[in-house]
């Protein structure tokens, strides 16, 4: 678990992330979801996955029915929205955040949904074969890289995880030249199409390449 250690008076902006709670109005449903910075860090507090939501609120991807899958997910928010869309998901992250991560999934899922969705422990690049292959419609990812040394790990789930109709969203800010370099090596293993939802916050769809290419 990553911290990012900031003076919350300097930027009272970030205050926002030691909050206990978030509330958002999404997917026509009232989602409340708990925060906790001071146990898990990054992966226990809302940043811009609110993006990812609502573009897929904008419903440019089918999401009913679709077998799909959440990477680092935190708090969940994304994936309970595909899955008030429709989405059949299984939504992840490492183990730390699991607990915090299915109550959050099963406060704001109802229960005739939640049949159709579960919360799995899913470190990048470890265990792979207990996602097989072709398993997937969608892979989803909101502000997944940050964490440079987590690249190659990220970019072999990706592949692992995708078919050649695999379709894989990911949504992010880029603000270091780390995040650029991430999708050089993505656009090398994937075809890639940037739609800019809004301003410095962009998402990415990627498909696996076909052929074969030489790393």
């Amino acid at each position: 678990v990553a911290l990012v250690p900031y003076d919350e008076n300097l930027l009272p902006a970030l205050s926002k992330l030691h909050q206990t709670s978030a509330e958002f109005n999404l997917a026509s449903h009232g989602i409340r979801l708990s925060q906790d910075w001071n146990r898990l860090g990054v992966a226990a507090v809302v940043w811009d996955a609110v993006v990812l939501c609502m573009f897929l609120e904008m419903g440019k991807v089918d999401l009913k029915g679709k077998r799909s899958i959440e990477l680092g997910a935190g708090t969940g928010l994304v994936g309970i929205v595909a899955a008030l869309l429709g989405a059949s998901l299984t939504i992840t992250d490492r183990e730390p955040a699991l607990e915090f991560l299915a109550s959050n999934v099963h406060e704001n899922i109802p229960p005739s949904q939640q049949g159709a969705v579960r919360v799995s422990e899913l470190t990048w690049g470890e265990n792979l074969h207990l996602y097989p292959t072709d398993s997937y419609d969608l892979i989803l990812g909101a502000e997944i890289f940050y964490l440079e040394e987590t690249f190659p790990a990220l970019l072999q789930t990706l592949e692992h995880l995708s078919s050649e109709n695999t379709v894989v969203l990911l949504s992010c800010q880029i603000r270091y030249e780390r995040d650029e370099h991430f999708l050089v090596e993505l656009r090398r293993r994937f075809s890639v199409q940037e739609g800019h939802y809004e301003s410095q916050r962009d998402i990415y769809r990627a498909v696996k390449n076909t052929t074969n290419t030489e790393l």
